[in-house]
């Protein structure tokens, strides 16, 4: 054998054994270290990046210009991204403002009504307790009177005694002293048609006036032709009414067989209103 020969067999022999510890060392890196995410990514811009370059290269060299309007397109770009990214953020946000608005407007409408109710309440109690106030006030105006007419019906019958002991006893012939105590039981009596006028009580002795019969009690008929018709003759019983209220009404006799009353006469703020309203219609129109 040639030493050419010996040489290329050794290389050939070489060569297997080279291959055989490529074979080995590539699992065995594998199972020590796996690429993590990131670098795998990094690899992958940078293949594309290279493929990228080798295409471009391939065809023509990129001028300065070029890359120049290469970055500011990929500026515009990456501002563009930023922009709209802001602009979702900004509506997002703008929702959820308008959200919680509408939230707390509600809130203030509930608010309100709770408030409008309140004093609606309020006003409602207010009324009432006035209505409250002005009737038991009234109430108490009235039992006070009712009390009053009641004690006022009970003395009535002794004011009458009273008066007709004193009639009687002044129709008969008296001594000084029997006058005198005549004279104080009199001063009695005013005393006591004092304190009643004070409690809003008069009396009513109707003789001589026109028959009433909301205020007067007719016992009997009197013929009398010189009277005008249905006049109080006679008083047997004199009324009393307290305010415009009548308590009892005044015993009498009514006359019969006279000329019929006239009707009263007109006030005379009416007869003045009436005299000019027909100076006015006297008057020619202009």
């Amino acid at each position: 054998m040639s030493a050419e020969e010996t040489q290329t067999g050794a290389a050939a022999t070489a060569a297997p054994a080279d291959a055989e510890e490529t074979d080995v060392k590539i699992p065995v890196e594998s199972a020590d270290e796996e690429p993590k995410a990131a670098d795998t990514a990094d690899a992958a811009a940078t293949e594309d990046a290279a493929h990228e370059t080798a295409t471009e290269g391939g065809d023509a060299t990129m001028t300065e210009e070029e890359m120049v309007e290469a970055a500011i397109r990929a500026g515009e770009e990456a501002a563009e991204n930023d922009f709209k990214l802001k602009y979702e953020q900004a509506q997002d946000e703008l929702a959820e403002v308008r959200r919680k608005l509408a939230e707390a407007e509600e809130v203030r409408e509930s608010a309100d009504a709770r408030v409008q109710e309140a004093q609606d309440r309020a006003q409602r109690l207010q009324a009432d307790w006035e209505n409250y106030r002005r009737r038991t006030a009234a109430e108490r105006i009235a039992e006070r009177e009712r009390a009053t007419e009641k004690l006022v019906c009970a003395l009535l019958p002794v004011i009458d005694d009273i008066e007709r002991a004193i009639d009687h006893a002044r129709s008969q012939e008296m001594s000084d002293d029997m006058s005198q105590f005549v004279d104080g039981v009199d001063a009695v009596h005013t005393k006591m048609l004092d304190v009643l006028v004070h409690e809003g009580v008069e009396p009513i002795d109707p003789k001589g006036e026109a028959f009433d019969p909301l205020k007067h009690q007719a016992v009997g008929r009197v013929e009398d032709p010189d009277q005008y018709d249905e006049t109080v003759n006679d008083v047997y019983q004199k009324g009393y009414r307290m305010a415009d209220r009548v308590l009892r009404a005044a015993m009498v006799t009514v006359t019969y067989g006279g000329a019929k009353r006239p009707a009263p006469e007109p006030e005379e703020a009416d007869g003045e209103d009436a005299a000019a309203q027909e100076q006015a219609a006297s008057e020619p129109q202009e």
